[in-house]
């Protein structure tokens, strides 16, 4: 074998090799994708029941119900729709009733939507930027331009 050939066999393996990487990467992120939802999305296109997502807009006035120390039930709205959403577990101190927040998880059979990890904005000034816009766009949020990175 020549030393061309050697060297062909090496950059064709290590070609291989990081097409191989770059393809395991590529699925590997594409198991953990969870597409944002605001609750009109919801309602036009239902999700199945146990696919996983972000349900994103208000804490509506009136609706946060305490069950337990740990359990709450709560309904984020977009101003014209409102999905229930139940969590078990320790809410942000910044959880309150007309804020911004993102609730992260799947919907049960009854339809109320089961929260695994619930996200409040950080400060007064912060809005995701998608949950800004699509906020903006129904006419209920009225904050800094495309929401903030802080």
């Amino acid at each position: 074998m020549t030393r061309k050939q050697k060297r062909a066999i090496v950059i064709a393996a290590g070609m291989c090799f990081l097409a191989l990487a770059a393809g395991l990467t590529l699925v590997a992120l594409g198991q953990q994708t969870s597409y944002f939802y605001m609750p009109a999305d919801v309602l036009a296109n239902p999700v199945q029941a146990g696919e996983r997502i972000r349900l994103g807009g208000l804490v509506e006035d009136g609706s946060v119900e305490r069950i337990d120390g740990t359990t709450v039930r709560f309904s984020v709205t977009d101003g014209q729709h409102s999905i229930k959403v139940g969590y078990t577990g320790i809410l942000p101190d910044l959880f309150r009733e007309g804020q911004g927040v993102v609730a992260e998880g799947t919907f049960g059979a009854d339809g109320t939507f089961v929260a695994d990890s619930v996200l409040a904005k950080h400060d007064e000034n912060y809005m995701p930027r998608e949950v800004a816009d699509r906020l903006k766009e129904s006419g209920v949020w009225e904050g800094q331009e495309g929401g903030s990175d802080k």
